[in-house]
């Protein structure tokens, strides 16, 4: 494979690997409005699904192990910004333990929900589980995820390595002051580990807003006392609760299927 479309970069002072370091913060990802992708499938689902990359970066390693699919990538982007970088720069701003030998910037689009249900997350503040519930949304039918300022970074490197190409695929938006909450138009279902009616028998509206809590606290009790319905899924008297990621699922598909 030929390098001729790809601009090299050999110094660690490089303003382009300066960004991708700045990128692995919150604040600049904010402030900027980019975030990175270290996952050679994501960026190709990616692509496939019509969001492409402002700029790819690749080890000539990696290149010649993925030279076709490098050529196909290269032919549907309308990016004008490759780069080849030596594989110790990729380490110096990777935040994988072994980097990839990939990474690709992409701009962060503006986070417009749909008329249909939304999922809002009150607190959820582990990258994993935001990751997983993100992919269950998605396979469940819901496009619609709103995060509370209480919830990790949407485009923290570790949520997008749970979630999959579900980054690109979902209208994503942050209420950081709960304004948006406090004037849904929808009805608001909270979920709980313990009170409320039991999900088995609940018929949904046919648009809704599905509330889930943190991981060690649940829904908050002000939202909890302002909903239209608190729901729980009857679980073994053994367990405390299930784990958010994992109740999330459950709740997609028995509502989505009612």
């Amino acid at each position: 494979m030929t390098f001729e479309n790809y601009q090299k970069i050999s110094s660690a002072q490089n303003n382009q690997l300066k960004l991708l370091e700045k990128l692995n913060l919150k604040k600049y990802r904010q402030e900027l409005g980019q975030f990175i992708v270290e996952n050679f499938t994501i960026i190709i689902d990616a692509l496939e699904s019509g969001c492409d990359f402002a700029a790819l970066f690749i080890t000539e390693e990696f290149a010649l192990k993925h030279q076709e699919k490098l050529r196909e990538l290269q032919k549907k982007s309308k990016s004008q910004n490759f780069y080849l970088i030596d594989s110790k720069l990729n380490k110096n701003y990777s935040n994988l333990d072994t980097p990839s030998g990939v990474t690709a910037i992409y701009n962060v689009k503006p986070g417009k929900m749909d008329k249909s249900s939304v999922v809002y997350l009150n607190g959820v503040n582990d990258p994993g589980n935001l990751g997983n519930i993100m992919r269950s949304a998605l396979a469940f039918g819901f496009s619609n995820i709103m995060l509370d300022e209480n919830c990790v970074d949407i485009y923290n490197p570790k949520v997008i390595s749970a979630a999959k190409d579900a980054i690109f695929k979902l209208n994503m938006a942050e209420d950081k002051t709960g304004a948006w909450l406090r004037n849904c138009p929808l009805p608001i279902y909270a979920t709980s580990s313990h009170v409320g009616e039991d999900l088995s028998k609940f018929k949904p509206a046919k648009n809704f807003c599905l509330i889930l809590g943190s991981e060690s606290h649940g829904v908050s009790r002000e939202i909890l006392s302002s909903a239209t319905k608190n729901l729980k899924i009857e679980i073994s008297p053994k367990i405390e609760s299930l784990n958010v990621a994992t109740a999330a699922a459950i709740l997609f598909y028995e509502l989505k299927r009612k």
